[in-house]
């Protein structure tokens, strides 16, 4: 399978549709190697992963982008990439059009009485949509995480699940569905509402599952009718669109965080501190955020990469006491104020502060002034 990345600077249709139909050709020689069974139990999807991100991550990391884009911020790489990606996917449903009819769906869902070492070729055709879009989206995903410098080892099993979380929006599509009012024209919310509307999948880390609900999302294509206009065009560009930018949504937001953690470590006389007062002010309303979670990761990780630093105490902290916070700060001779700018920017992490950490920073404050 091709590992080739999208050509964001390409603006030849032709090189564009030559490009996807190559992919089509050696996806079509990946289908052919399935059965009916691993397509209606799902496990497509892990021979699929394997195949499309293997040599690919190995191609495609910060440095590529930095020689193909010099000088160019992030920002506007992953939106030159978000677009081209969603134009290969609507050259893809051009493509894959003629072929769709009622009959494709119902094949599928059967597995229509085919022999069970081939698949019929209705069914070849729906699934060459199916893992052109996959792997599109799981590789435009996996391209934003790297110019957005969030590292992704997608051998490790976490890491791989967080990024087919992200790339088909599991557990979040009610934000792919928000996201359609802003990504997508008026005239086509409705189709792509209707594409978002079944149920959520859970956090089940199950390849073969999420295999099985992107199968039945993408059967949807077969049944809606649209006059005039293929509706995989609309469907595979418009949802591809919504996937990127949800993408760059949760992938520039841990960024953020990691440019916070980087920037309070940088600074830090005191990083052992730092990491007792972080967690401190975090728990500080009995309420941990997803941003603060992640804060404390990549600062616990920063801080053990650039000062050598691991807590094994910390780690093994359950509920924090604040007099052994105190403690520890009553112990440290000298200036300790950096550690306001530490709480401060950790307790905004999330949003404005509240009260728990309000109370917390004016005890911090008071101990760390020193005359």
């Amino acid at each position: 399978m091709t590992d080739a990345p999208i050509d964001a600077d390409s603006s030849d249709d032709d090189a564009a549709r030559e490009a996807v139909e190559r992919d089509r050709a050696e996806l079509r020689t990946f289908i052919k190697g399935l059965n009916p069974g691993d397509v209606k139990s799902g496990d497509w999807f892990s021979k699929l992963v394997t195949q499309a991100m293997s040599s690919y991550t190995d191609k495609v990391d910060w440095q590529y982008f930095q020689e193909k884009y010099k000088g160019v911020p992030a920002d506007g790489i992953v939106e030159q990439r978000i677009t081209m990606a969603s134009r290969y996917a609507a050259l893809q449903g051009g493509l894959s059009a003629g072929a769709y009819s009622a009959a494709v769906a119902a094949t599928v869902g059967s597995a229509g009485g085919a022999s069970p070492i081939a698949l019929p070729a209705a069914a070849v055709t729906l699934l060459v949509d199916l893992t052109y879009i996959t792997q599109l989206q799981l590789r435009l995903a996996y391209d934003i995480s790297v110019l957005y410098r969030v590292p992704l080892d997608v051998s490790d099993p976490d890491d791989m699940w967080k990024l087919i979380r992200v790339a088909f929006t599991i557990k979040s599509g009610e934000v792919a569905r928000e996201s359609v009012t802003k990504a997508v024209p008026l005239v086509v919310r409705p189709l792509i509402k209707k594409f978002y509307s079944g149920p959520v999948l859970t956090a089940a880390k199950g390849l073969p599952i999420v295999g099985k609900h992107l199968l039945q999302r993408n059967v949807i294509k077969v049944g809606i009718p649209l006059v005039g206009i293929p509706l995989t065009v609309v469907l595979n560009r418009y949802t591809t669109l919504v996937a990127g930018r949800h993408a760059r949504d949760v992938f520039r937001n841990e960024a953020r965080v990691i440019e916070i953690a980087w920037r309070l470590s940088s600074r830090s006389q005191y990083p052992q501190l730092m990491l007792w007062v972080a967690w401190l002010v975090i728990t500080a309303d009995n309420k941990i955020g997803d941003d603060e979670t992640l804060l404390m990761r990549h600062l616990a990780r920063i801080v053990r990469e650039r000062h050598g630093v691991v807590d094994d105490q910390l780690a093994n902290v359950v509920d924090i006491d604040p007099d052994d916070v105190w403690k520890r700060l009553d112990a440290e001779p000298g200036d300790l104020t950096e550690l306001l700018d530490v709480a401060s920017r950790v307790a905004t992490v999330d949003g404005d502060l509240n009260a728990g950490e309000k109370e917390a920073i004016a005890e911090l404050r008071g101990r760390c002034h020193r005359s």
